[in-house]
């Protein structure tokens, strides 16, 4: 293992750290997906998290390790980033401008504005928002936190796994969202490094899963953003990834892909037999398991990562209505 991976210690400092900006979330036993698999299956509901998401532990961490005086924050951000990143900055009375492409659904938008951030919207792609993130930094002198490959981050989405092992000392596999990788790499670093027989199963979108096509290739490489149910998953991994590559490629056993059609159907379990309105990234563990496309031999535990849809859409989904939605949109 590369000696500048994050590590344990560095993920145990940040749970110091912002332990008092952040929920120690539950984690809960699924009967119904237990019965299904025959295994106990348990559900981390990160989504009951501040701001909806485990985005606001990277984030806090991050800003909380700044320099006295910094002058603002700025990200590129599919939204859940960007809006815990505006609540750790306004919790420190730091100015905030987020950088979305038009992809990010309106409901993002809104909470980021009303946490008093900058919601400034940039072409059509996680990458483009990136440029004007960039140059935030070298014109205006703001600090970049961005969402994924950033050692602090990686430590501060790590504390979730160090939860994980506590809640489910057992623990066999956990699942766990994959898009940047900053999330995957730190629960993968904690569990692996406290369990180290625990397999950490990373789980995408088949549209544009830039972390799966870069792992594919050894290397990363851009992908086309697309539409997808999993919006929170989009965006690339950055050409020069210092950290969440590597990371991804040398602790997760697997990463699987799921359609569009399997994402809605865990987004629909979730909400009639976990009664959990949550949205497509944060249903993909769920999702895996029916789809059969995971079968765990033990304890089992799949994070929900965020609850950040829209109502609409949501209730699009549950009512099987949603592909009519979209072709309606297109």
């Amino acid at each position: 293992m590369r000696n500048d991976f994050v590590t344990l210690a560095d993920i145990e400092a940040a749970r110091a750290r912002i332990a008092g900006d952040i929920v120690a979330t539950p984690t809960v036993d699924s009967p119904s997906l237990s019965e299904r698999l025959g295994v106990p299956v348990r559900l981390k509901l990160e989504h009951r998290q501040t701001t909806g998401s485990f985005k606001l532990r990277g984030a806090s961490n991050a800003v909380a390790l700044l320099p006295a005086g910094t002058r603002g924050v700025t990200a590129a951000s599919t939204g859940n980033h960007g809006r815990a990143l505006s609540l750790a900055a306004k919790r420190r009375g730091i100015a905030a401008v987020i950088c979305m492409s038009r992809l990010v659904p309106e409901n993002k938008l809104a909470e980021i504005r009303r946490l008093g951030a900058e919601a400034r919207i940039v072409g059509a792609s996680q990458d483009e928002a990136q440029v004007e993130a960039e140059r935030l930094v070298a014109d205006e002198g703001f600090a970049m936190v961005p969402p994924f490959d950033h050692p602090a981050v990686i430590a501060g989405q790590g504390t979730l796994g160090l939860e994980i092992v506590e809640q489910t000392p057992d623990v066999e596999t956990v699942l766990i969202q994959v898009s940047g990788g900053g999330l995957a790499a730190g629960v993968a670093m904690a569990v692996k490094t406290l369990r180290p027989n625990a397999r950490v199963i990373g789980i995408s979108m088949a549209r544009g899963a830039a972390m799966k096509a870069s792992l594919d290739a050894g290397r990363p490489v851009e992908v086309e953003e697309k539409q997808t149910l999993a919006d929170s998953l989009g965006g690339g991994v950055g050409l020069e990834n210092r950290l969440t590559f590597a990371m991804c490629r040398d602790l997760l056993d697997d990463l699987i892909l799921l359609s569009e059609d399997e994402i809605a159907a865990g987004i629909r379990h979730a909400y009639a037999e976990e009664r959990e309105v949550v949205e497509g990234a944060g249903a993909v563990g769920i999702a895996a398991l029916l789809a059969g496309k995971i079968r765990p031999t033990g304890p089992t535990v799949a994070v929900l990562s965020g609850k950040n849809i829209a109502m609409d859409l949501h209730r699009a989904v549950v009512c099987g209505e949603w592909r009519d939605r979209q072709e309606r949109a297109a």
